[in-house]
Parts: C-alpha cells; structure tokens; sequence
C-alpha cells in the first residue's frame, strides 16, 4: 500500500514538547496555504522553539496530487543529542580470538539525517522498497501464520560496486524508524562485518556467528525496539554450499552459511526485527539463502536521470558552501534547471540551451550526464569528480568553470 507524502519532523535536541502538539502545530500551518514550508520558522514561534528540521517527503507522482501535503502523515521524531556506536566482540579474549564482528548504532541518528535525500536513482526503487519493507512489518504485526504466508523480513539488494546498496539500507533504517516511531521507543542498527566471522581455527567460524546472534537476539528482546541487522557483502557468509561439498571451497564455509541461515530462521519469529544485505556477486549466494528473501533488488548504475540530478546537486552544494560562484541564477533556490526542465528545453528547443547561463549549465550537465551513462559510471565515482575536478582541472570559480572541469574529470574515473 502507498504510504503517499509523509512529513518528517525532526525536534531540537532539548526539546520536551509532546509530539502530538508539535504535529498539531505543523497540521495548522499546513491549513494556512503552501508558503508555510518556507516561513514556519519565522511565523510560528511554537514550532520556532522545539523543531529543528522539516521535510517534505515523498516520488513525484504522490507530489503531484492536489491534497497530497494536506492529507500528509506527520511524523515527529528526536535523533539522539550523541551519534553513539556500540561493537559486538566475538571470540575467547583469553585466547586471543576476541575481534569486532558488529557496531551498533542508535535509531533514527542525527549522521544519518539527509542520507535518503542524496540518494538519486531514476525509477521508484527507493520508495518501493520501503513501501515493501513496511508491508512485511505490517504482516508480522498482524501475526499473520508464516506456514500460510511466507514473510521473513529479509531483505537482499544486490548489484555493482559503487552503486548505494549500503547506503541506501542506512537510509531506509533512518526512515523506518522515524515512521515507527509510534510503535517503539527506540531503534538500533546493528552492522555486521562479515569478513570478521572468518577464523583461522577450525569449526570456530560457524560458532562465531551464532555467539553474534545471540546478541543480536538480546537486543531484540526488548519488545519497545526496534532492531536492523545490515550484513554488507552477505556472498562472503553465504557461498554456496555445493562449492565446499566439492572441495572448491573449504568445510569451514559449510559450517558458517548452515549456522547463518539456522539464525535468520530464528530471527524471522521476532516481528520487531528486519534483516538487510547487500551483494556485488549473487551468483555466489547459497540459493537457500536466496530463497529465504522476500526482497531481491537489483541496483544498478545511475542512469542520465539520476547522474543528472546527481551533478546537478553537487554543483548546488559547492554554490552553498561558497566554492562556486552563483553566476547561473534562476530564483532564490535554484541554480541549475531540473533534469525535466532541460529534458523539455532539449526536445522542443535545442536552440534555447544557449540562450542564457541557467540554460547553457543543464545543457552541459545533460551531455555530460549521457556519456557518464554511457560509460557505467556508478554514483560513488560521480560525487567524487568536484574534488578531482577542483585538484586537477578548476581554472575559475563559476558554475560553467566547475561544470567544464567535472566534465574533464570524468577522464580520471
């Protein structure tokens, strides 16, 4: 089910306010017309005192509708004041075979805050995954029997490095736990290193990975949480058993995938529970692992949407923080058209790319944004072209000067 626009408000980290009176006083600003997005803190000095942050969130289609801020749903949330990070040791200290196997870190966190938002994809992915997570919640709230439907809560997204599959699970934690946040008094997100399950002692690797569970199991216990588990790189956990039974693998890494899917199974009971992975070699994983997931997404490279939109951003950022020169002006906010707007310009009047500043920046983005596309650039390597372009190629301080020395970074990925 579409969830639609949802309003994200985040309160001051000293704040007391009841939540239902700060989402009351949002509703009322909402009702006195569209400039409330922008003026609320001037306006209302109740809000003024208690909120730090609002966000309007949701895809363009749910955007688009008539009542979509009006008939919105309002969630009201503190990050802790501290980002604190916890780590699971697993092993025999004693023995010297202590090591960090987890961090774990508190729900909904002010580092990630923003996170959903950098993320830039072309299709809905984003929101259909999150749409599809909350829908598994949902069935394990309602107790529906798992032997009638199947609903494990796991998640896998798989595809090429540099693509966000990490970052996008932190985001879609941060957003889950926000949206929850009726339900439970705090989250946790616990993630796992995977290569540190690994021991150079014999049979020891699959009892590391059940003595990590069960703390991961005590978290969990605490029915007023709401826990994450992020396994990155779950093919090193999951190779396929049919490779150790014919020796290509060693016996080991038998033991580690029977104990990790022995766990999974326990934990799929626990309905305040989501696990999430991510893969660059699916063709690796242990089918039964495969066949476990009710969520197998694919993320690939951006396509020149996304790159767009991506560039368009960086070039934002670097006119934010006073590292380029608002030459291109286009209103209080804008610099650069958006990707729809140069899209338009392109197939109904090429001529006019030309015709000014604004126009010639999204021209020069929407051919550099095809031929990143054409060469699979992921979007890691994509926010990494201002540093380059500003170390090897920046010869001014306007928006054309960076634009022109990104498109010359390009040449470095």
């Amino acid at each position: 089910m579409r969830q639609g626009v949802c309003i994200e408000v985040r309160r001051l980290p000293d704040s007391a306010a009841d939540p239902d009176e700060v989402r009351q006083a949002v509703r009322r600003r909402i009702s006195e017309g569209p400039a409330w997005a922008t003026s609320w803190r001037e306006d209302d000095a109740y809000l003024a005192a208690h909120v730090d942050k609002i966000v309007v969130d949701g895809d363009g289609a749910d955007m688009a509708a008539d009542d979509a801020v009006a008939s919105a749903r309002i969630y009201v949330y503190q990050p802790c004041i501290v980002d604190n990070v916890d780590e699971f040791s697993v092993g025999d200290p004693s023995e010297a075979l202590d090591t960090v196997a987890a961090s774990v870190s508190e729900l909904p966190s002010r580092a990630l805050d923003g996170l959903w938002e950098s993320l830039i994809y072309s299709d809905r992915v984003k929101w259909d995954l999150l749409e599809y997570i909350h829908t598994t919640l949902v069935f394990g709230d309602a107790q529906v029997d798992p032997h009638v439907i199947g609903c494990n809560r796991l998640v896998l997204l798989h595809g090429p490095p540099g693509t966000g599959k990490t970052s996008l699970c932190r985001a879609l934690a941060q957003k889950l736990a926000i949206r929850l946040g009726d339900r439970y008094t705090h989250g946790k997100l616990v993630e796992i290193n995977s290569h540190s399950l690994f021991s150079k002692w014999f049979s020891e690797s699959g009892k590391l990975v059940q003595r990590l569970f069960e703390m991961v199991t005590e978290l969990v216990d605490d029915q007023d949480g709401f826990v994450v588990v992020l396994i990155d790189e779950i093919e090193s956990l999951t190779k396929a058993r049919a490779s150790a039974a014919a020796g290509v693998e060693p016996s080991d890494s038998l033991r580690v995938v029977n104990a990790l899917l022995t766990q999974l199974d326990r934990l799929k009971q626990r309905t305040n529970a989501l696990v999430m992975t991510t893969s660059n070699l699916t063709e690796a994983i242990d089918p039964a692992f495969l066949d476990r997931a009710d969520i197998r997404q694919y993320i690939g490279p951006p396509g020149p949407h996304a790159i767009y939109s991506i560039l368009r951003s960086c070039i934002h950022e670097l006119v934010r923080k006073g590292l380029a020169h608002p030459s291109v002006v286009r209103g209080a906010n804008q610099t650069i058209p958006t990707w729809q707007e140069a899209q338009a310009t392109a197939r109904a009047a090429p001529q006019n790319f030309a015709m000014d500043p604004a126009n010639e920046a999204a021209a020069k983005l929407y051919a550099l944004a095809g031929l990143c596309s054409e060469k699979g650039t992921s979007g890691r390597s994509l926010r990494r072209l201002p540093v380059i372009a500003h170390a090897r190629y920046l010869s001014g301080s306007t928006v054309l000067d960076w634009i022109a020395a990104v498109s010359a970074a390009t040449q470095d990925l």
